[in-house]
């Protein structure tokens, strides 16, 4: 567990986070003692406050531990291009913390909250803010968006922090002992702080992205996770990656590849209007490509 534990970091230290975008607007959302937790927030160059845009916000992977709020620079750029406003978290990590995330998720959820209450200032749909992130990440956006409690007691509970909308990229969203990760932390407390654990009809919508390689997450989980919802009634897709590890996403050609995918899902929710702006990556060998169409499985598929 530990080695895997040192490759779920290497992946992600290995890759450099881009800085933050020029013009990327600043904003405080949250107190913790004499510490300020902040929101990176970029619009699109036509926004206006009158706006009623659909947003992202999204979280940094890091095991809880580590990682920067700026990891997902390129992908809340391109989005912004195409008309959506995008935030990124600093969220507080737990480093010598032992036991669950319990600080993660209630910044999460604040987090979530900010960006809902001053929708009318932000040009932002209310009912259309999604949640995305990578690895741990991916588990707060979609802790976010489908697990009740672990709420921060000076937020405004009046005003939800549920997702409407998640993009999930290797999450670690499954936290229990039956090919989950994390569950060391979490214990016997699991139903608590496991978003694959809290599936319901009330479940938003889903796009999960997983190298087949991933030494940290098991397909078996994802596909799990993904009929799971389906039974709710809930829609998930799964792209796999043939001979991707954890944190495949995070180099080209496959930052692109997925963000493609994401656009494509975000369209089809009606958040998104018109094509991509973005090209599809040449596929310089067949590990590039998502895998074939009988091995990607989507909901009704």
């Amino acid at each position: 567990m530990k080695n895997a534990f040192l490759l779920f970091l290497t992946a992600l230290v290995v890759i450099a986070s881009p800085p933050r975008l020029p013009g990327a607007e600043t904003v405080v959302y949250k107190k913790v003692g004499d510490r300020e937790l902040k929101l990176s927030i970029v619009k699109p160059d036509d926004w206006k406050a009158t706006d009623q845009r659909p947003a992202l916000v999204f979280f940094h992977g890091g095991g809880w531990t580590g990682g920067t709020p700026t990891q997902f620079t390129d992908q809340a750029a391109y989005l912004a291009r195409r008309g959506m406003v995008c935030a990124q978290v600093e969220y507080r990590l737990l480093k010598d913390i032992p036991g669950p995330p319990e600080i993660c998720v209630r910044d999460a959820k604040s987090a979530m909250r900010w960006v809902r209450a001053h929708a009318g200032e932000l040009g932002v749909d209310p009912k259309r803010i999604g949640a995305g992130g990578g690895s741990a990440g991916g588990h707060l956006a979609a802790f976010v968006g489908m697990v009740a409690g672990q709420d921060d007691p000076q937020d405004d509970l009046k005003v939800s922090a549920k997702a409407n909308a998640l993009v999930l990229f290797n999450p670690v969203f499954d936290n229990g002992p039956d090919g989950g990760w994390g569950q060391q932390r979490v214990g016997n407390r699991v139903k608590e702080f496991s978003p694959a654990h809290n599936i319901s009809s009330n479940s938003p919508p889903a796009i999960v992205f997983l190298g087949r390689n991933d030494q940290l997450i098991p397909v078996a989980t994802v596909e799990r996770f993904q009929a799971n919802m389906k039974a709710a009634g809930v829609r998930c897709d799964a792209v796999f990656y043939e001979q991707q590890a954890h944190g495949f996403f995070n180099k080209e050609p496959f930052k692109s590849k997925t963000l493609l995918e994401a656009d494509k899902f975000l369209a089809s929710l009606g958040w998104l209007t018109g094509p991509p702006s973005l090209k599809e990556p040449p596929a310089s060998d067949p590990a590039s490509a998502p895998a074939p169409a009988n091995k990607r499985k989507k909901t009704g598929q």
